[in-house]
């Protein structure tokens, strides 16, 4: 359903002819014929000089579109006074949208000197809006070639500047190529640029014009806003641009801001000073008005089949003595009369009023009736595309309400404890044209609940664009990511907890939910988050927070076999696993022992189970995972017990090195640099110990935290909530546990 245009733009200052906006004669007999209906005299009816300045525009406005021959400012009366109109409006409340087209021609036709040109399009400020189809026929003179260069640019510099002002722009990305030819002049390179990274979308990038840019590249050197293009590019389609780009820029662009910038702030801060009520009217900013939107409007449930006065009587009734054949869904007050009316309930014509009510979703958890699913699917997925801000032209101004309804859709899911189909679509067809930015929190909710039915599309809809995103984005999208996968992960071991023993239940999925498919749906979302994790540890320089979700999510991965009934165990990668272990914040390092221990807890059992061959063992642990486990125990142990690290870690990304090498650091002591008394992460608490146990000495030895001592330290740390390196401790190093390290030998067995 398409939008009413009048919704879609807010009040005009002048009235808008539907047919010809520029058709001067017949807006000035209908202004005239009916004054009192125009909005500027709707904000200022009794200011005189306001009436004035209009009617002088009207008077500009006519003369610049009869101009036909080169006039000449100096001599020319009419000339200095109509321009001098325009500008006096302009800068005083901004021009009417009908004014654009006039004045954007005469500029750009070469019929008048670049002084007046230039004036012209310097007062072009905009009240509300501008036409597009005004700025269409603007471009449409530059290839006539009358008007000089340094038009050309100002009037690129001033569609920058407005960009957002335009009505509509689906013309113009139809100039996209157009605007691409004149990256050829190197004066105007910069702002046509600058148009280009505005209109660019995934379906702009073509290998002929990234081969341009390279040309151009080659030729100018590496320009700011040439690499800004690329970049843009790059992001769209990495398999294009395959050449490495700097991470940073100060500044991709020149500022194009000009005067307009100024002169639009200037109006805004006037409007708002002299009329709080029509501040929100101006350029823009008031909300639209009520479209009785498809979602929205079918979030009310209405009456089905029964006369809306006799529903207040009704419902004083008991349901149960209500009609045998059907029951509307009004009648309905309680869950207990959902439950003795369930078979008899007459579900809503309108599917959006599942959303909000929590006795349909109930009746759709307890009736599996596929028809109101697939009811519900496809309205969902309509809208869904529709409305969509990024995809939709036109839709950025619904942003608000579009995050409302995936909230709702959110919400709705987690309520059910299960993704809908229409979400998954709609999200494998918008995540490559996402920006990561418009709706961040909820898409990535949204992401959290993709269903586990159609794993063999996720890498390449779900996956690739997610990755690219994630590695090109900041530290808080990365984390929110990893937040949302760990969240994914969490949902389908639920899932596999609460459907899979049924055999019902599986019988109404695909195939690819049997064990075996949710072994290998899980195990590839485990190593592509192994993947992108390392990779943006190196990003981030081994952020802290960003660790911090890292390890979250392995939290998780390292408890399905014995916590989710899953077989399967999958270590961290070791560009996880060292950033963690050589951490500097304790919270970390405590976390990771941890994780290891339920390792060790996980992979015991799994050994246990193997050797009495239980039933519940299904599949066969590779012996790959018992050795990265000694591994990373081996490098763990040498690290924060026996300081040995750096000659026992035998894995092959790990810490070993020859101790002539060691030798020329000029490392005092280095064989201790990472235990328990001198790792970075554990100093401070051995500073505090030491001035608990020595509050006289100010040498802080640490040498004296040993024998006795040590065992002191290791109370102490205990006490500070260290519980993860205690579990550590205890299951894995000899000297705390002799009966945890002979169940550790069977591990390694």
């Amino acid at each position: 359903m398409q939008r009413r245009r009048s919704s879609k733009t807010p009040k005009q200052p002048l009235q808008v002819l539907q047919k010809n906006q520029t058709d001067l004669s017949a807006w000035r007999k209908e202004g005239k014929t009916d004054s009192a209906k125009s909005v500027w005299n709707h904000q200022s009816p009794k200011d005189q000089k306001n009436d004035n300045e209009q009617d002088s525009l009207e008077q500009a406005l006519s003369f610049f579109e009869k101009v036909q021959d080169r006039v000449s400012l100096k001599k020319s009366s009419a000339l200095q006074k109509h321009l001098a109109a325009v500008e006096t409006v302009a800068l005083q409340s901004g021009l009417p949208p009908e004014g654009f087209d006039v004045l954007l021609n005469v500029a750009l036709s070469g019929k008048l000197a670049d002084t007046v040109n230039t004036r012209i399009l310097k007062s072009l400020v905009p009240a509300s809006v501008i036409p597009e189809d005004a700025v269409v026929s603007a471009v449409s003179w530059l290839c006539v070639g009358k008007c000089s260069g340094n038009v050309q640019l100002l009037f690129l510099r001033w569609l920058i500047t407005v960009f957002d002002f335009i009505d509509r722009k689906e013309q113009l990305h139809a100039l996209y190529g157009f605007f691409f030819s004149f990256l050829q002049d190197e004066k105007m390179c910069p702002y046509v640029c600058h148009v280009l990274y505005l209109l660019t979308r995934k379906e702009s990038v073509k290998p002929f014009r990234v081969r341009r840019l390279l040309d151009l590249q080659v030729k100018m050197g590496m320009q700011s806003h040439l690499q800004a293009l690329l970049s843009l590019y790059k992001l769209f389609c990495p398999e294009l641009v395959t050449i490495n780009l700097p991470k940073k820029a100060k500044t991709y662009f020149k500022n194009a801001e000009g005067p307009w910038k100024a002169a639009i702030n200037a109006i805004k801060r006037r409007k708002q000073e002299n009329s709080p009520v029509s501040q929100a009217l101006f350029l823009g900013t008031a909300p639209p008005q009520s479209r009785k939107r498809k979602w929205n409007s079918q979030l009310i449930i209405y009456a089905s089949s029964v006369d809306r006065n006799n529903l207040e009587e009704d419902r004083q009734n008991n349901c149960g003595d209500l009609c045998s054949q059907s029951l509307p869904l009004e009648r309905l007050q309680t869950f207990s009369q959902l439950l003795h009316n369930i078979h008899r309930l007459e579900f809503p014509s309108r599917m959006g009023s599942v959303l909000t009510n929590p006795l349909l979703l109930h009746y759709m958890n307890c009736v599996k009736d596929e028809s109101i699913y697939l009811r519900l699917y496809y309205w969902m997925g309509q809208v869904l595309q529709e409305e969509c801000t990024w995809c939709v032209a036109g839709n950025s101004e619904y942003e608000e309400e579009f995050k409302d309804f995936l909230e709702t859709v959110y919400k709705t899911e987690c309520f059910l404890q299960e993704g809908f189909s229409s979400c998954e679509e709609f999200l494998y067809k918008t995540l490559p044209l996402w920006d990561g930015f418009c709706c961040r929190s909820q898409i990535l909710r949204l992401v959290s609940w993709i269903p586990l039915s159609s794993f063999s599309e996720m890498k390449s809809n779900l996956y690739d664009p997610l990755s690219q995103l994630f590695l090109t984005s900041s530290l808080y999208f990365k984390c929110s990511v990893l937040e949302s996968l760990r969240e994914l992960l969490q949902n389908w071991l639920n899932w596999h907890m609460v459907y899979l023993d049924s055999e019902s239940d599986s019988q109404g999925h695909s195939s690819n939910t049997t064990l075996s498919g949710l072994v290998d749906a899980v195990a590839e979302l485990i190593h592509f988050v192994g993947g992108i994790s390392t990779v943006a540890l190196q990003l981030e320089d081994n952020a802290t927070f960003l660790l911090y979700f890292i390890l979250n999510f392995y939290e998780t991965v390292c408890d399905v076999y014995l916590k989710y009934n899953l077989p399967l165990l999958i270590m961290p990668p070791a560009g996880v696993f060292y950033p963690a272990l050589l951490s500097m914040d304790s919270v970390n390092l405590n976390q990771l022992c941890y994780i290891m221990y339920r390792y060790r807890t996980n992979l015991v059992a799994a050994k246990q189970n193997e050797l009495s061959k239980k039933k519940i063992l299904q599949f066969k642990f590779s012996s790959r995972t018992y050795q990265e486990y000694n591994q990373y125990i081996i490098a763990m142990v040498g690290c924060l017990w026996t300081s040995s690290v750096f000659q026992k870690d035998i894995h092959p990304q790990g810490l070993r090195m020859d101790d002539e090498l060691l030798k020329k650091t000029t490392v005092q002591e280095f064989k201790t640099s990472f235990n328990i008394v001198y790792h970075p992460a554990m100093m401070g608490y051995a500073v505090l110990f030491l001035q608990q146990a020595w509050p006289d000495d100010t040498t802080l030895n640490f040498s004296l935290i040993k024998g006795k001592t040590w065992n002191w330290y290791l109370e102490y740390l205990y006490a500070e909530g260290l519980k993860g390196l205690k579990l550590f401790i205890e299951s894995s190093i000899s000297r705390v546990s002799q009966a945890s390290h002979g169940k550790a030998g069977n591990v390694q067995a």
